[in-house]
């Protein structure tokens, strides 16, 4: 019987930040992921802050630091790493 590999990559950002927000032009859309090795330990706090969006519930401006917006703006190398403005 012939053996198979599998290897999954953990998906991360250039800046090691998740993305958590809606998804451009789809609405009621969230995106959760870039977690990179964390992915399992955040896994619960993430699903909790998304479902409070959701529900109106969050804080204004909580999730701004893993907006997918953070991409789309122009950006920049810091330190040989490209990084959002």
């Amino acid at each position: 019987m012939d053996q198979a590999s599998w290897l999954g990559f953990r998906s991360s950002m250039p800046d090691s930040v998740p993305i958590i927000g809606p998804a451009r032009g789809m609405p009621g859309v969230k995106l959760a992921f870039g977690h990179g090795h964390l992915g399992l330990t955040l896994a619960a706090i993430t699903a909790e802050r998304v479902a409070s969006e959701l529900a109106g519930k969050a804080a204004s401006g909580a999730l701004t630091p893993y907006s997918p917006g953070r991409w789309s703006q122009s950006r920049k190398v810091s330190g040989g790493r490209l990084s959002p403005e």
